[in-house]
């Protein structure tokens, strides 16, 4: 099976090499039954990889049993994994089989595999090494033929290092690493996304496909997509589904992309790959404050500016005194007027920001 034939038959989607080298090794991996770790952020699609993995294995014909960790409490998180026998617990009314069992002769795709709690860690290595299990409640134990495949959007080293993850654990896992790029690193990609999710959604709901111009695909991938493919999809749908007219351009899709990020993007901050996402927010938190600071700052020396050189009163004119606000809405409307609407322009004029800029048109209603 080629790469291209891999990609149709397994619902992949993307033509930069990145993607391709990830089908490449992935097809080589497959058949074996050696451990495979997903890593990548929310929305890049670890999923797809993972069932495209099992289902290009020997064990295709047996089930994959997939497991948000992170979505599962912490208490009912062994007994989901191993299975419990009748009153091992109070509420287990009848004996039931885990996801181990379930998947036997299969495929455990373990998602969000950063969030397990240090104690069923401890019971997921001995299940991984030695293929058997105990029960809650049970004496005896139970022994399961599985190929593990797990994922996460942290940095599993960095957990390790903080004592959140085994390191035992982890070396086990990670025998093979898949890393998937975010979307933004691969911009190349979001035309094929775009022009599949419009054929797809339309399919499904049985609706003209609508044409999308090229300036919308430019502005498609200019866009961060902190949401990754996930995000992408969305819009795309939304803007299928509000279209009247039959053409997506540039209009359709502004509205349905959040601003704040767009403007995180235009400012040019960077985006931390190698940290959690927890670090990574707190950076741009950091960030977005010393922005913050920095507008008022420029708006502090706007109005004191603007006052001292043109509302000072002299002693024959203190019935002239105006308020700091009149006389900073005054100053912004002269600069819209000057640079005949142009808020780059008139940004600049006023020495502020356009984000400063932008509130202040709000607020003053100009």
């Amino acid at each position: 099976m080629t790469i291209d034939e891999f990609k149709k038959e397994f619902g992949i989607i993307g033509r930069t090499k990145e993607i391709r080298d990830l089908i490449d090794i992935s097809m080589q991996v497959a058949k074996s039954d050696i451990s495979i770790l997903i890593y990548g952020e929310s929305g890049v699609g670890k999923e797809i990889f993972a069932r495209a993995i099992h289902g290009f294995s020997n064990r295709a014909e047996r089930p994959l049993v997939s497991v948000n960790c992170g979505a599962i409490p912490e208490g009912i998180l062994e007994s989901e994994l191993f299975g419990h026998k009748k009153g091992s617990f109070t509420g287990a009314v009848e004996s039931r089989k885990g996801y181990f069992e379930i998947a036997d002769g299969g495929t455990l795709f373990l998602d969000e595999i950063a969030e397990m709690p240090l104690t069923t860690q401890v019971k997921l290595l001995r299940a991984i090494e030695t293929r058997e299990f105990m029960k809650i409640g049970s004496e005896t134990v139970t022994k399961v033929d599985v190929r593990f495949v797990t994922a996460t959007n942290k940095d599993l080293q960095r957990e390790v290092d903080a004592k959140r993850f085994r390191e035992d654990l982890y070396f086990r896992l990670k025998a093979v690493t898949l890393t998937i790029p975010p979307l933004r690193k691969r911009p190349g990609d979001i035309e094929e996304f775009v022009r599949y999710f419009i054929s797809n959604y339309c399919g499904e709901n049985k609706i003209v496909q609508p044409k999308i111009t090229n300036e919308a695909l430019d502005f498609l991938r200019e866009y961060n997509w902190p949401g990754n493919v996930r995000e992408l999809r969305n819009a795309v749908e939304t803007a299928v589904a509000l279209n009247r007219d039959g053409a997506l351009d540039v209009s359709s899709f502004k509205s349905l992309i959040r601003n704040e990020e767009t403007e995180f993007t235009s400012r040019n901050l960077p985006v931390f790959l190698k940290k959690s996402s927890e670090e990574a927010d707190r950076e741009l938190l950091y960030r977005a404050l010393f922005e913050l600071k920095k507008d008022i700052l420029e708006l502090k020396d706007l109005i004191t500016e603007r006052h001292r050189e043109v509302y000072m009163p002299s002693q024959q004119q203190t019935s002239e005194v105006v308020s700091l606000d009149e006389a900073q809405r005054e100053a912004i409307k002269n600069a819209l007027e000057y640079s005949k609407g142009n808020k780059r322009i008139a940004a600049e004029m006023l020495n502020i920001s356009e984000r400063t800029l932008y509130r202040k048109i709000k607020e003053y209603e100009l």
